[in-house]
């Protein structure tokens, strides 16, 4: 199996240093919801940390964050930032149990095939202990495609995404829909979702 598409893998290294070094705002509202439910110290894992300006702001909240990125060079310019080791680890290789309290996915599930997606959300439902909660954010649509740069992405519906969630065990299911934009400066609908792993 395979959870990345070899055209957002150029992407990401023939434009890492771009990307990572981009005008973005950290997400604070979400952030701070989402920590709002760990304990002082929590174990985060954050997927998909690109520069790592996100996995940057929930350190200096005094949280164990382990960053990760699916993209070497995505890695390497987090490392920059956070002034620690970054691990290199794509979707199918998410392999940790009952490690974290909290899974912290902003905008990186995105190039997961439909077909994979399944499958990924069980990897991170394992990696979390029981009550354990994710957050996760999608480009909505209603089917998968690729954006002006060649990326694939999944673009789920509303109910296609919450289907995945609640049949691959997760519960406490919110999707929340909020206009916004992307890498690509076009105006986007995401799908937030937050979900948490059922008490033992």
């Amino acid at each position: 199996m395979t959870t990345i598409d070899d055209g957002n893998a150029r992407f990401y290294r023939d434009n890492a240093a771009a990307y990572a070094g981009r005008a973005r705002r950290t997400p604070t509202a979400r952030l701070d919801k989402f920590l709002a439910q760990l304990k002082p110290g929590a174990a985060v894992l954050e997927i998909g940390c690109g520069g790592g300006q996100d996995s940057a702001y929930m350190v200096a909240r005094g949280f164990d964050v382990t960053p990760t990125d699916g993209s070497p060079e995505l890695a390497a310019e987090a490392e920059r930032l956070l002034g620690r080791p970054v691990g290199v680890v794509r979707f199918e290789g998410l392999s940790w149990r009952e490690r974290f309290d909290g899974v912290w996915a902003e905008a990186c599930l995105l190039p997961v095939p439909r077909t994979a997606l399944p499958d990924v959300l069980t990897r991170l439902l394992q990696a979390l202990k029981f009550g354990g909660v994710l957050h996760a954010s999608f480009k909505a649509g209603d089917g998968e495609g690729r954006d002006g740069f060649g990326r694939y992405y999944n673009y789920p519906s509303h109910g296609w995404l919450l289907l995945q969630f609640k049949e691959t065990g997760w519960t406490a299911i919110e999707l929340l829909e909020a206009e916004g934009g992307g890498y690509d400066g076009k105006p986007t609908l995401w799908l937030h979702a937050a979900a948490a792993k059922p008490e033992n």
